[in-house]
């Protein structure tokens, strides 16, 4: 089985917890977008639910597959919520961002009351910070001021960027506006600590550490699925 089946048997296992009358926060990243698929054929069939989006290629998604979208406005309490992640330590704290969406998914994922994160296994870590850079994302006023106290704790960080159709490379604006540095690590022993340290250097929005945030894990792998809660 490829890591694309992985992600897909992942995901769609994952729908199986969604009943009628649910919020369900919908995540972003190439894993979820399988169990954005899912959800819509079920409401297509009748599944009543609304849900709430981490991020603007999410709500695109979840439009053309004609799932019911609100707020957080409107709606602040979130019954389930399933998202992605870039890695998975053995106690179930996450890295996440790699697709850009982690403000949005921590607000999201503050307000559920059951997460479930969707990945194969290729994610799965002794040690968060050892397979996958950890995104922070940034103002971009005073952006390189805000890096070398970044760099304080993280060591080393790059910014990233997005190519233009012409093929230059300009800075990644994320959907809040802003800039996202990628901290390069040789792990995180104490990611709890870390998460604290850096929101709190001014210039910072969030960090892609999700510390006891996941309720479970649920990996696809090339014998089928399984768990880690």
């Amino acid at each position: 089985m490829n890591t694309e089946n992985q992600k897909k048997i992942a995901a769609e296992k994952a729908t199986e917890s969604v009943q009628s009358g649910m919020v369900v926060g919908l995540g972003t990243g190439s894993t979820v977008y399988y169990a954005l698929l899912k959800l819509g054929a079920m409401v297509r069939a009748g599944l009543d639910i609304v849900g709430v989006p981490t991020s603007a290629g999410t709500e695109k998604i979840a439009t053309a597959q004609q799932i019911p979208l609100v707020t957080l406005a409107t709606h602040p309490s979130i019954d389930l919520t399933i998202d992605g992640a870039d890695e998975v330590d053995a106690h179930l704290n996450l890295i996440k961002g790699g697709g850009a969406a982690l403000v949005r998914e921590k607000i999201i994922a503050n307000a559920s009351e059951k997460i479930l994160i969707v990945v194969d296994e290729s994610k799965i870590s002794r040690v968060l910070g050892t397979t996958f850079p950890l995104p922070v994302e940034i103002v971009q006023f005073g952006w390189e001021a805000t890096q070398t106290e970044v760099n304080r704790i993280c060591g080393k960080s790059t910014l990233r960027v997005a190519s233009t159709q012409d093929g230059r490379q300009n800075p990644l604006i994320t959907d809040n506006g802003n800039y996202i540095l990628d901290c390069h690590l040789d792990g995180i022993p104490a990611p709890q600590e870390i998460e604290l340290q850096l929101n709190n250097i001014p210039g910072v929005v969030e960090n892609g550490i999700f510390v006891n945030r996941a309720d479970k894990i649920i990996i696809g792998t090339p014998s089928g699925i399984r768990y880690m809660e």
